[in-house]
């Protein structure tokens, strides 16, 4: 009778492939709760201590790593094997049915202690999965719930598993291993955070195919380090599959709407904000993030960080909008969106964590920490001789906030807490301050305006006083700082300095 090992931490669906197993003559042998599981849907099972003779060790640490069940696995499918195995007392294993230690979803939630994360690092499985998967000659590894149906229905069909269909398991098997590997050796290099860890392990899964990538005649696919998790950690309620281009525009205007506390709405457009509002709520925050700049919202992607409403939906009005990415909707914005058939709702319950940012270049790649916004020993510094006003001085807070998240070079002009004008991407920052001032027209007057990195001269803000502007936030640096101070002293602007920069390339 051919023996099937399994030791499983994901149960679903086992029962029933162990059914048609037990249907077919096969024999088992398990462990713990995967014993367990078997013998109450009514299967025969060996439990591993009984053919060990050794029993769980270590509150459960040491269970299969036994010669018994290894020289079982290992064994090839020759005469001497066979007769060191008889000499020994041992029997042929062939199949294991393996999967490991949920440890990717341990270190993912929220203040997952160091051991804990340890707990859940998986050894046995380990060492069952790659003793079955280099011996597929012979035997059958099962790491994957989801190949269950599929080799049942081979029993069923042929009666045994073919070796084309065992090679095909022990490469997703090696191919599993490694992502485990490799999710531990990065959470380790970065437990507790201090460095850049000096080697990083990238085991990634495609999750989506897409049509193409940025143009038609580009191939593209979503990879994921989870590939049970949807785009971007979030669920697709509605519509078809997010394209290449529009995963980077909800992940931009996602990670600007995460870095507001207040109900905040961020509109994008070709992976930049063209406006941001924050409010008392989401609804009442559409309406000025829209009124930034209504043109390039057309065709964009918008992210908020509360509940998607009815009240915004229907503020929504005949704009079209490619994607919409919100913690999550409330039934009557279901109901009123389900009419826009080419919108994507994704819900995005539990923010990824931020993580390390990755850009390949030719011939490497490089990584960094995400820009999580200013420093916490950050302090403002007024070099104007005219001191800012109290609602100057939190109007800046938010263009500064805002600014952070639109392409180099940045420039933000800001009313209260909605942007009124955004030039950014721009190699000049006087062109982007004169995109600015375009984009705001009449509205640039009496308003704000932000600058990711400090101003070379001082036509940046003579740009901006023209305008209208009134008051000026920028990181300061500049060689000319002097210069920049004076001719905003002559304007009559209030101008502070940050001491940090953000760029965003």
């Amino acid at each position: 009778m051919p023996t099937a090992l399994l030791s499983v931490s994901n149960k679903n669906g086992l029962t029933d492939f162990a059914q048609t197993l037990a249907e077919h003559g096969w024999q088992f042998i398990a462990s713990g709760g995967t014993a367990r599981s078997l013998k109450e849907a009514g299967l025969t099972v060996k439990d591993v201590a009984d053919i060990t003779k050794a029993p769980e060790m270590l509150g459960g640490r040491v269970k299969t790593l036994h010669p018994v069940v290894h020289a079982g696995i290992l064994a090839r499918p020759s005469e001497e094997d066979r007769e060191e195995l008889a000499t020994h007392h041992i029997d042929e294993i062939d199949m294991v049915v393996c999967n490991l230690y949920p440890f990717q979803q341990t270190v993912s939630k929220p203040n997952v202690s160091l051991n804990e994360a340890i707990e859940n690092i998986d050894i046995g499985g380990v060492a069952l999965i790659r003793a079955a998967a280099k011996n597929f000659a012979r035997v059958t590894v099962v790491c994957d719930p989801d190949d269950y149906e599929s080799l049942a229905e081979d029993i069923r069909k042929k009666g045994f598993i073919s070796t084309a269909r065992r090679t095909e398991l022990a490469r997703k098997a090696f191919s599993h291993t490694t992502q485990y590997d490799a999710a531990i050796a990065n959470y380790l290099a970065t437990e507790p955070a201090t460095d850049l860890p000096s080697k990083i392990s990238l085991s990634l899964t495609k999750v989506q195919e897409m049509r193409y990538g940025e143009n038609p005649h580009q191939a593209a696919a979503l990879y994921a380090a989870d590939e049970n998790i949807g785009p971007l950690g979030g669920v697709l309620l509605q519509g078809k599959a997010l394209s290449y281009n529009n995963m980077l525009d909800v992940d931009a205007a996602w990670q600007a709407a995460q870095a507001f506390e207040e109900p905040t709405v961020v509109i994008v457009k070709h992976l930049s904000p063209c406006g941001i509002a924050s409010a008392e709520s989401i609804a009442e925050a559409f309406p000025p993030a829209l009124e930034s700049d209504p043109v390039s919202a057309f065709g964009g992607v918008i992210a908020v960080n509360r509940t998607f409403d009815g009240a915004t939906a229907e503020a929504l009005g005949d704009l079209f909008v490619e994607a919409i990415a919100a913690p999550d909707f409330s039934d009557d914005a279901k109901e009123i969106l389900a009419k826009r058939k080419n919108c994507r709702l994704l819900q995005i319950e539990k923010p990824q964590k931020a993580g390390l940012e990755f850009r390949t270049i030719a011939g490497g790649v490089l990584v960094q920490e995400r820009d999580m916004g200013d420093p916490m020993d950050t302090e403002w510094r007024i070099v104007s001789q005219r001191q800012p006003t109290e609602e100057e001085i939190e109007a800046m807070k938010f263009a500064w906030s805002a600014c952070q998240h639109v392409k180099s070079n940045a420039i933000v002009f800001a009313a209260g807490t909605a942007t009124v004008g955004i030039g950014g991407g721009l190699p000049s920052r006087v062109d982007a301050v004169k995109l600015a001032a375009t984009k705001a027209g009449e509205k640039a007057k009496g308003a704000v305006m932000a600058s990711d990195a400090f101003f070379p001269f001082p036509d940046g803000p003579e740009a901006a006083a023209a305008a209208g502007v009134v008051a000026v936030v920028q990181p300061g640096g500049s060689v000319r700082d002097d210069l920049v101070i004076e001719a905003v002293d002559k304007l009559g602007l209030a101008m502070i300095f940050t001491g940090v920069r953000h760029f965003r390339h």
